[in-house]
């Protein structure tokens, strides 16, 4: 009896090893292929060169356009933040009333803050920036009003606007000015840069499938024989198409990494254009390049394209290799 349980035991024993060699084994394999496949790249300079180039430049318009909306949408929040409701008040206003309306707008939650340029502020303000200087001096009244500066605690568009309606009702509020008729239309040509993006990016990835699909086609084409040969040995179809998929999946690596740097390199060079821009508005807006999810997912899709376009043609022309018979 001791004899048939330490029979069964080392059995259990030897199947419990079996597993586990045949599971590394498993990634071994998958490594060497993997190897193999890189260098197979290294052996056709020429094709894998123009393959990668070909898939990291369509990658780079898609994603340099998404950079270049990132921080347009940027660009747009930082100058809404000073979006400011400017309210001109009637002449015939005493100070006790456009004291008692700052403090009512003080109190209110939709108001950030609030501030209060008297027509003497604003004649000196404009004599200093006008140019005119001593001439104003001759002009019997002041014909500027008093102005509350109002910054709104949402500076939404549509929020900032309803605001504005509602305080262009008070009393002593002649009317209300709140000038971000600009920044709807850098909105609108943000929306029109995403729908862009999407456009183009799938056209453009239709594009690289079809590039991918056709260069593992013909590198098929060429090895027709050894893969007849390895069919011949009794090689499953998924062992002769693991290689292909691999050759796929490096093609996606380093088409990513050169997305990335083609794109990085184009925002390095618009960065002195887009500088001169915002220091007309006198932002001190900095640049975003890619981060680390926006990379991840630059090189995600590439290698999806990859294996992908790899898919497409090991499964149609590797099935169709047979064999000859004698």
């Amino acid at each position: 009896m001791s004899i048939l349980f330490s029979g069964r035991a080392s059995g259990a024993r030897a199947n419990k090893i079996g597993a586990v060699r045949r599971f590394l084994m498993f990634f071994v394999h998958h490594f060497r292929q993997a190897i193999a496949s890189l260098g197979e790249l290294w052996r056709t300079p020429m094709a894998s060169f123009l393959t990668i180039l070909v898939l990291g430049l369509s990658l780079t318009l898609p994603a340099t356009l998404h950079l270049l909306v990132k921080n347009a949408q940027q660009i747009g929040g930082g100058f809404a933040k000073a979006a400011e409701i400017n309210l001109f008040i009637r002449d015939n206003a005493t100070d006790q009333q456009i004291k008692s309306l700052v403090t009512i707008l003080s109190a209110d939650s939709q108001v950030a803050s609030v501030t209060h340029i008297s027509k003497a502020q604003a004649m000196a303000e404009f004599q200093e920036a006008s140019g005119f200087g001593a001439a104003l001096n001759y002009l019997t009244d002041n014909p500027l009003p008093d102005v509350l500066v109002v910054l709104p605690n949402n500076t939404d568009p549509a929020a900032a606007r309803a605001l504005m309606q509602q305080l262009s009702n008070e009393r002593i509020v002649e009317f209300a000015k709140l000038d971000l008729e600009w920044l709807t239309r850098l909105e609108a040509v943000v929306r029109l840069l995403q729908q862009a993006v999407i456009a183009i990016g799938l056209l453009l990835i239709s594009a690289v499938l079809f590039i991918v699909s056709n260069t593992i086609r013909l590198s098929i084409i060429s090895k027709r024989e050894e893969i007849e040969v390895m069919k011949l040995v009794g090689a499953t179809d998924a062992f002769i198409q693991r290689p292909f998929l691999y050759t796929g999946f490096w093609y996606g690596i380093l088409g990513g990494v050169l997305a990335f740097l083609v794109s990085e390199g184009l925002l390095w060079w618009l960065r002195g254009a887009i500088s001169d821009i915002t220091s007309l508005y006198q932002s001190d807006f900095q640049i975003q390049p890619m981060n680390l999810i926006e990379f991840s997912a630059v090189i995600t899709l590439a290698v999806l394209l990859g294996v992908v376009g790899s898919y497409l043609a090991v499964r149609k022309h590797i099935r169709a290799i047979e064999p000859s018979g004698p």
